[in-house]
């Protein structure tokens, strides 16, 4: 089962779910991240039904998901079905790129990055929010055997065991932050970790000014 099926499947109880497994931390450790974005035009990649929309506060939202059922729940003006890997947007187009909770289902890191720098006008920033295993060996294991339990059993009571049985490998599936941002196209500015043992981790990446062009 690929990530777009996973959450087009579960897309009207996915934002519950995710209250209730972060213990009602998530709007909070996105609002870590959208602090650091400039004003203007923003890129919500992956934003699914909109649950950053209040944090993202007067910023023009572009709301761009693969999947149309999540997009469908999203009260954006401006809503694009779109994979990051091929953004349908001109060069220099944002002021800044916001994600959370997205990275780890890309098909592609790297050309998601690329079009991401692609789009960032210069000077532009982005912040992105998602989660991975704690960066701690025994806190790894730890965290391991309790996803393996937690995730399962929480998808049950929305009727999605399968789909979090799904999210429970995704967390293994990269490597940490660090290493995944160091050599891309945009300056690697901050990470930090949140979350118990830190298993989400925020990212601020810059594109350097005076590279590219802005596009109306």
């Amino acid at each position: 089962m690929s990530g777009r099926e996973v959450f087009s499947r579960i897309a009207g109880r996915y934002d519950r779910l995710n209250r209730m497994l972060s213990l009602g931390r998530d709007d909070d450790w996105r609002r870590q991240a959208i602090a650091f974005l400039p004003p203007g035009r923003v890129l919500d990649l992956g934003a699914g039904t909109g649950a950053a929309n209040p944090d993202l506060g007067d910023r023009e939202i572009v709301a761009l998901d693969p999947s149309s059922q999540m997009l469908a729940l999203n009260p954006s003006t401006r809503r694009v079905v779109g994979k990051g890997e091929r953004l349908p947007f001109s060069d220099g187009w944002f002021d800044g790129v916001f994600s959370a909770y997205v990275v780890r289902n890309l098909d592609s890191i790297p050309e998601t990055l690329g079009e991401i720098a692609r789009v960032l006008r210069p000077g532009g920033v982005a912040a992105i929010v998602d989660l991975g295993r704690p960066p701690a060996a025994w806190k790894r294991v730890l965290h391991r055997m309790g996803t393996a339990v937690v995730l399962p059993l929480a998808g049950a009571t929305i009727g999605a065991v399968g789909e979090y049985r799904y999210l429970h490998r995704s967390l293994d599936s990269l490597p940490p932050p660090e290493e995944i941002y160091a050599d891309g196209p945009l300056r690697l500015a901050r990470v930090w970790r949140m979350g118990p043992m830190g298993f989400v981790y925020g990212v601020v990446l810059e594109k350097a000014p005076g590279t590219g062009h802005k596009e109306a």
